[in-house]
């Protein structure tokens, strides 16, 4: 599945934000296999990818779970962080070893507090992230389980 064009945070936000968000972030290394976050697990910080894939997946009852979604260079990992009761919506592994910048969701969260213009900015870009995967989610799940799938053609 194809990332939104503005899954990038460096696409997404103004540079004064960019910079600003970046300066919180500490670098991070996962091996492969690593389970980044569990479903229904506390969302208390995020990720954005600088190196490796990262699947994310979502619980079906009495199945697999689902891999909804393949993420890679510069895209954003976890956006449950930003809406409460701040808790993962989806599992997030390592299929690859991962390189990442990792972000303080509690941090983050305030700074937008602190500068709706910075907020705003944040919102929309998580907003369109989210969007993009209930999407990808809603389209995976269909053709993994519904008789006839998604009817897509991807």
């Amino acid at each position: 599945m194809n990332a939104p064009p503005t899954a990038s945070m460096l696409r997404a936000l103004p540079a004064e934000h960019r910079h600003r968000i970046m300066r919180t972030a500490r670098e991070v290394s996962f091996p492969q296999g690593t389970r980044l976050f569990e479903e229904g697990g506390r969302a208390d910080r995020f990720w954005v990818i600088r190196t490796g894939t990262v699947e994310l997946d979502m619980r079906v009852p009495g199945r697999q779970p689902a891999v909804i979604e393949i993420l890679g260079h510069n895209e954003l990992i976890g956006w449950s962080w930003l809406f409460t009761p701040y808790i993962w919506h989806m599992g997030a592994e390592a299929t690859s070893p991962v390189r990442a910048y990792e972000f303080d969701a509690t941090m983050v969260r305030s700074m937008c507090h602190d500068d709706p213009a910075l907020g705003f900015s944040v919102a929309q870009w998580v907003g369109d992230v989210l969007a993009h995967r209930l999407c990808a989610a809603r389209t995976r799940l269909l053709d993994l389980y519904a008789p006839y799938g998604s009817g897509s053609l991807m």
